[in-house]
């Protein structure tokens, strides 16, 4: 078990000097770093951790965090696993003088006009007593990428909980593109495949936890390299497996802290005012903070408010300084009356927890 200290919650917060970030961080933090996992396979180390989906389940709460391995790096080579399509895995080992590799950034490596993630990700379960203490139970299984679009990993999983089963959605990453993937349980030991339920490129999908005039929502972030941009759409769906009527609904803002990019976090709380939506943006740079939006209740297409600042920009040291620094980034979190407890990914490689309250979302953006 991985040993952090219980707190009551005046104590396991500490308040933040930046004025327009109104998280309050487990004075705990982090949570999770890579060394107190164990690698998922010999020859691998983990890198990282990543971005958990997050879920309430036998009176505990659990982490479906997000896993990332390689493994490791000499001083002439870099190496990075991939999947193969029967699920067997392979390590591609490339010497660094060659004139076919780049290699400037952390996360992604291209060869010979080919794209790889530097890492490969899988998810596991993690549950805790009192929301700060996380250790890995026994009886439930890893969850790896399964067939030719999952080749690259599985990312990013967020969780809903509708109508007496849990939905998985997740990025679904291969040399075919970035899309998302759908698995359903309601034991977390069974689970049905759907495949991919939106090709690429597309990732960042949350599924509404309650229907609206009978039909299911979800969030997703299709992508453009040309004309459009990273944005936010809706889709609704009569079964929760296909999608349709996609409407475009928050776009980056120029000049801002979220201009280069935006996508859904974990699944939107409903509230009195709307459905209160916490997501993540980007700039250029790839500095990312957290934001919240404001959706109309009976027509989520439709925004009521949006923050004009940051409720959550990368000041910590374990958020400014890690395998890829300045992000924080979320996809799950659980809510208790006023308060959202969201537990985030920080600088791309330590799980992290902080708390929001609605009321003072809502005073940010001015409702």
């Amino acid at each position: 078990m991985i040993n952090h200290c219980k707190s009551s919650l005046l104590n396991d917060v500490s308040k933040q000097s930046t004025m327009a970030d109104i998280a309050k961080r487990f004075s705990q933090n982090p949570l999770l770093s890579p060394k107190d996992l164990q690698p998922s396979a010999k020859g691998l180390h983990i890198a990282c951790l990543l971005n958990p989906g997050v879920f309430r389940f036998n009176g505990k709460v659990w982490l479906l965090v997000r896993v990332a391995e390689r493994p490791e790096q000499s001083e002439v080579h870099v190496s990075f696993p991939i999947l193969t399509a029967t699920g067997e895995t392979t390590i591609m080992e490339i010497a660094l003088d060659d004139s076919d590799l780049i290699a400037t950034d952390a996360r992604v490596v291209r060869y010979k006009g080919v794209d790889y993630l530097t890492t490969l990700s899988h998810l596991r379960l993690l549950c805790s007593d009192d929301g700060v203490a996380f250790y890995e139970p026994e009886g439930y299984k890893k969850l790896f990428g399964n067939g030719p679009l999952q080749t690259f990993g599985i990312e990013d999983c967020r969780v809903t909980f509708l109508e007496d089963k849990y939905y998985l959605t997740f990025t679904a990453v291969s040399d075919s593109g970035v899309g998302v993937g759908m698995r359903t349980t309601t034991n977390w030991k069974d689970f049905k495949n759907y495949g991919m339920i939106l090709p690429p490129h597309n990732k960042d999908v949350a599924i509404f936890e309650e229907k609206i005039k009978g039909k299911y929502y979800a969030l997703h972030r299709p992508s453009s390299v040309d004309i459009g941009g990273n944005y936010i759409w809706i889709a609704e769906s009569p079964d929760g497996e296909h999608w349709g009527n996609h409407k475009c609904i928050i776009k980056t803002r120029g000049g801002m802290w979220d201009s280069g990019r935006v996508g859904a976090g974990a699944a939107p709380i409903k509230t009195e005012k709307g459905w209160l939506e916490i997501y993540h943006g980007a700039t250029k740079e790839h500095r990312y903070c957290l934001g919240a939006v404001l959706l109309d209740l009976q027509d989520p297409s439709k925004v009521i408010a949006r923050t004009k600042d940051p409720i959550m920009e990368p000041t910590e040291a374990y958020e400014t300084t890690g395998f890829f620094g300045h992000v924080v980034f979320t996809n799950g979190h659980v809510v208790d009356g006023d308060i959202i407890t969201i537990y985030y990914g920080a600088a791309d490689e330590f799980v992290c927890g902080a708390k929001f309250s609605i009321r003072e979302i809502y005073a940010a953006m001015g409702v």
